[in-house]
């Protein structure tokens, strides 16, 4: 759809989408989704009045950026919101990487987050139309945070800490200006740890995000060689398959597989999208962006996140 439509940034829409479907096993009602629709594209509109003002002077633009940051993980920590702040944080993403880089995008940075959150929402209630979860007929079970309050303020600190100072770097970089895969990584990445998971568990959270990457470079592959829609559609089918089939399965594999599916779409998307590339967004490159992401958000949450043993 987002080929057909032209969009130039084709991997938003679906994206947007498997957050939804990840979030929650019930179907959004329409009070919900025309008020996500709505939160989205009023903080898009701020966040590109922020970077259109402070642009030129970064010392009150970051702040501003860390805040949005800060308010989003704190959100997902103490699990409100549902997708809403996972979508907020790729928009606080994109929005000042966009908006720097092509000065002259302006408000249709807005409107393309508008389609997209509207497209994504009709595809997530088309799902539950075609396929229903037999979940949602069961009483839904509340999810207590397993730690307290002052440690998720915590751990959200420093999340949007460790996303702040790579956004800032792919701002400051001109060879990185376009590597929006490297913070969309970090970000989800910081979504899908958990404290005091051990390192066997890290390096395969690694692994299945830098599985997404080569995968999206196989695809794209084959993509050249026969370029179409049906076999964009093949490509999407086959891979949310193998992704998002292991994510359903709840628990621990959710997050993982989800983070997996959202690398490949990201990297999947950019290579058929109708912004110019450049050698800097070849996919060999794309790949060690995806590794170097991974990396750095692995090792910063094992530095600067707060041991649960230190909140009684």
């Amino acid at each position: 759809m987002g080929l057909v439509l032209g969009d130039p940034l084709p991997f938003l829409a679906p994206m947007f989408a498997a957050q939804f479907l990840l979030a929650s096993p019930h179907p959004m009602t329409l009070r919900q989704g025309v008020a996500t629709v709505l939160i989205i594209c009023l903080s898009g509109s701020l966040l590109v009045l922020a970077t259109g003002l402070f642009r030129e002077r970064p010392l009150v633009l970051a702040p501003l950026l860390w805040l949005f940051y800060f308010s989003c993980f704190e959100a997902q920590g103490r699990q409100r919101g549902g997708a809403g702040p996972g979508l907020m944080l790729v928009i606080g993403v994109v929005v000042p990487l966009l908006d720097i880089v092509h000065r002259d995008l302006g408000e249709w940075i807005v409107s393309m987050f508008a389609k997209a959150i509207g497209i994504a929402t009709l595809l997530a209630w088309g799902a539950h139309a075609l396929l229903p979860d037999p979940a949602v007929d069961r009483p839904a079970v509340q999810i207590v945070p397993l730690h307290g309050g002052a440690l998720i303020t915590r751990q959200a600190t420093a999340n949007a800490s460790i996303l702040l100072a790579i956004v800032v770097l792919c701002l400051s970089d001109s060879r990185l200006a376009t590597a929006m895969v490297v913070p969309i990584t970090v970000a989800s990445l910081l979504n899908q740890l958990e404290p005091g998971m051990s390192l066997r568990a890290a390096i395969g959270l690694v692994a299945v995000n830098l599985l997404g990457g080569v995968v999206a470079s196989m695809a794209f592959a084959l993509f050249q060689l026969h370029p179409s829609l049906w076999l964009v559609v093949l490509i999407a089918l086959l891979v949310s398959l193998l992704f998002a089939g292991k994510a359903a399965m709840g628990g621990g594999q959710q997050r993982v597989f989800g983070g997996g599916l959202i690398v490949f779409l990201v990297l999947f998307g950019l290579g058929i999208s109708p912004l110019p590339n450049s050698t800097p967004d070849l996919f060999a490159t794309r790949i060690a962006y995806v590794l170097a992401a991974s990396c750095y958000a692995v090792t910063l949450a094992a530095v600067l996140w707060p041991r649960p043993r230190q909140v009684e």
